[in-house]
């Protein structure tokens, strides 16, 4: 009996860590295709405010106007409320769309979009140019630990 417990354990830290090691795989959007970029920024919005909205969207220009676009790698990441800005009705969508199609990627937390889903009975919807990641915050520190900075306006 001992035997089999000790058996059964094995067994379910080895699927555990199985099931772990695929979550952690899956869970990062990649890296930009950007080879020759010499500038990398995160920008974390986390906030439901159409002014921080604003002020990610004014940095990311910015960024684009101070720095050939080819060297700068830019990437929005929006968990928890900060997804607003990635709704359909969200009234910057055309601005976040024109920046996505200058190279600038915005990542949208699938966990915030499951919990919403959990708790409303409705999946909410977001724009086709965001990129889901599974974990907005694991995928700032995924970034941070791959050369770049974040910035949280």
């Amino acid at each position: 009996m001992n035997q089999f417990r000790i058996s059964a354990r094995a067994l379910t830290a080895a699927v555990m860590m199985t099931i772990t090691a695929s979550l952690a795989s899956a869970q990062h959007a990649p890296l930009q295709d950007k080879p020759f970029a010499e500038h990398k920024i995160v920008l974390q919005l986390s906030d439901n405010d159409p002014k921080k909205e604003a002020l990610v969207i004014s940095v990311a220009y910015n960024l684009l106007k101070a720095y050939d676009p080819d060297t700068v790698a830019i990437e929005a990441v929006a968990f928890g409320p900060g997804i607003d800005l990635l709704r359909p009705g969200n009234p910057n969508r055309k601005l976040v769309e024109s920046l996505v199609a200058q190279g600038v990627r915005f990542d949208i937390c699938l966990n915030t979009v499951d919990t919403i889903e959990r708790e409303t009975g409705k999946r909410p919807a977001f724009i086709a140019a965001a990129t889901p990641v599974q974990v907005g915050v694991a995928q700032i520190l995924f970034l941070t630990e791959n050369g770049y900075t974040l910035v949280r306006p």
